[in-house]
C-alpha cells in the first residue's frame, strides 16, 4: 500500500494538499515535523525524509479515517491553555469556555467550587488557572479521565482537589458557592453519536444512555444539599434542551432560572441559584 507522502517533498508542497481541510493539514504538519506555525514559513523548503514521509503518512490516514485531530497531536486549546487530550476524555470545546465565563462572573473571593464529571478537567482547571484565590474540587466516575485531568492541572500550575465519584457520592457533607458541569446529554440512539469526532470519544461522557436528561436531573435533585444559600448551578446542555433544563431547575425550586446562548446564537448554559431560607 503506498503511503499518502513521499519523501523528499518540500513543506511547502505539502500545504497544498487537498485531501484535509487546510488547518487540519497545517496542524499535523507541524506536529509530524516539530514546526510552530512560523517554521512551515521559514522551512518551507525543507524536503521531507523517509522516516518523516512515513511519520506525517500515518497521521493523515488517522484523520481520514475521521479520527478527532485532538486525540492524533494529543492535546486541545481550552481557555488559552493547552489539554492532554486522549480517548478516556471528552474533547475540549470552545462553546464550553461559556460555562467558564459564567462561573467566573458567579464565583466569589476565595469561593469553593464544584466540577462535576471533569473529564479532562478542562473547567475546573481554566477556573483554577484565573482564579487562584478559589478552591476548586472535580470529580468524575472514571478513574482514567481523573488521571488525565490530574495531569493538566499539573501541566498548567494549578491546584484542584480531585474526587473520584459517581456525582456526588464522594462528596457527603461538602458544600460549594457554585457548582458547574458539563455532562452527559445526549440520548441513546441519537444519530449524532455515529458522526465525527463522536463516534471516537468516549459514550459515557457524551450520552446518558436515557433520554438525555437523566444526568442532568442527578445534578440538579442533588445540588441543593451541597450548595450555600444564594449559591449557583449552572449547566452545559444541548442545543434544544434549555426549555426542559429550566423546567427541572424551577420543579426544584431555584430561583434566577435562565439560560445563555453561545457564540453561535445556542442556548447552551442554564443554571439557577439556591433560594436563601
Amino acid at each position: 500500500m503506498s503511503q499518502l507522502v513521499s519523501p523528499g517533498a518540500t513543506v511547502a508542497s505539502l500545504q497544498r494538499l487537498g485531501a484535509l481541510d487546510p488547518v487540519d493539514n497545517r496542524i499535523l504538519l507541524c506536529h509530524a515535523l516539530g514546526l510552530s506555525r512560523t517554521g512551515l514559513i521559514t522551512q518551507s523548503e525543507r524536503a521531507l525524509t523517509a522516516d518523516e514521509a512515513a511519520r506525517l503518512s500515518a497521521l493523515l490516514q488517522r484523520r481520514l479515517d475521521g479520527e478527532p485531530i485532538a486525540y492524533i497531536v494529543g492535546k486541545r486549546e481550552f481557555y488559552g491553555l493547552d489539554f492532554e487530550t486522549t480517548p478516556a476524555v471528552l474533547i475540549p470545546r470552545p462553546e464550553t469556555e461559556l460555562l467558564v465565563e459564567l462561573a467566573l462572573e458567579r464565583l466569589p473571593p476565595q469561593g469553593r467550587v464544584l466540577d462535576m464529571g471533569t473529564g479532562s478537567g478542562a473547567i475546573a482547571v481554566a477556573l483554577a488557572h484565573t482564579r487562584p484565590d478559589a478552591l476548586v474540587t472535580a470529580l468524575d466516575v472514571s478513574p482514567d479521565a481523573l488521571a488525565v485531568a490530574q495531569r493538566n492541572a499539573a501541566a498548567n500550575g494549578v491546584t484542584v482537589r480531585f474526587l473520584h465519584s459517581d456525582w456526588f457520592s464522594a462528596a457527603a457533607g461538602a458544600t460549594f458557592d457554585l457548582i458547574v458541569s458539563n455532562p452527559p446529554y445526549i440520548a441513546s440512539g441519537d444519530r449524532h453519536l455515529a458522526e465525527g469526532d463522536l463516534r471516537f470519544e468516549p459514550a459515557g461522557a457524551l450520552t446518558d444512555h436515557a433520554d438525555g436528561l437523566a444526568a442532568l436531573r442527578r445534578i440538579v435533585s442533588g445540588a441543593p444539599g451541597h450548595l450555600t444559600p444564594g449559591g449557583w448551578l449552572l449547566m452545559e446542555h444541548g442545543y434544544d434542551q434549555s426549555v426542559a433544563v429550566q423546567a427541572l431547575l424551577t420543579t426544584q425550586g431555584y430561583g434566577e432560572v435562565q439560560s445563555w446562548h453561545d457564540l453561535a446564537g445556542i442556548a447552551r448554559v442554564t443554571g439557577g441559584r439556591v433560594i436563601s431560607a
